[in-house]
């Protein structure tokens, strides 16, 4: 009966020692959860595939109303523009040159920042301090750096305000070339394309 009374005591205490045991993981792995949720609630480019996104941060501009077409959608707090009110219609991806700006009226930004809107990564370029061969250059890489995107929700457009060649943005993001990089702009395009506020959109 004693043996009995000490097997069972053995038992109770073995039982016990494992419920801590587990009660004690279990308490790790909350814990463990807790510090995960709280970082990618911190940092949510880390939770969208992986990639932390690249270049400056800006800070977001309000853009909740479209502005109508031919009216000034300004003032932006970075030139190019990286967030704020716009027009109702996006920009269609593609590499539009001088000519085709033109044709678009005084404030093509206006569409422009709605495309960034949808998750487009913007290639501003300004050609005006190239020569002829040096401009033609330039096209010729930043083209070589869509086709490696797929084409897919990029754009390149004149900007001749800009000081540099090249000035790459994305939703509340930028990153200025003093000498273009190609394999810096499709990293900046791989880790910053939709991510905004609508990334679904066309």
């Amino acid at each position: 009966m004693a043996t009995k009374s000490r097997r069972e005591l053995i038992r109770q205490q073995r039982l016990k020692k494992r419920r801590l045991t587990y009660g004690l993981f279990g308490i790790l792995g909350l814990i463990a959860l807790a510090l995960v949720g709280f970082t990618l609630l911190n940092n949510p480019s880390s939770a969208e595939g992986g990639v932390a996104q690249a270049g400056e941060a800006v800070p977001v501009m309000p853009s909740v109303d479209h502005v109508p077409d031919g009216t000034d959608p300004g003032p932006f707090n970075t030139d190019p523009p990286t967030s704020g009110k716009h027009y109702n219609d996006p920009l269609r991806a593609g590499f539009y040159d001088e000519e085709d700006a033109q044709t678009m009226g005084e404030y093509p930004e206006g569409h422009l920042v709605h495309s960034l809107e949808h998750g487009y990564v913007i290639f501003w370029y300004n050609c005006t301090s190239l020569d002829e061969a040096g401009c033609s250059g330039l096209k010729e890489e930043i083209s070589q750096v869509m086709d490696e995107a797929g084409n897919i929700k990029v754009i390149a457009f004149p900007w001749d305000s800009i000081d540099v060649p090249v000035v790459v943005t994305s939703w509340a993001r930028m990153l200025s070339f003093e000498s273009f990089d190609p394999e810096q702009a499709l990293a900046f395009v791989e880790a910053n394309r939709n991510k905004s506020p609508e990334p679904n959109g066309e």
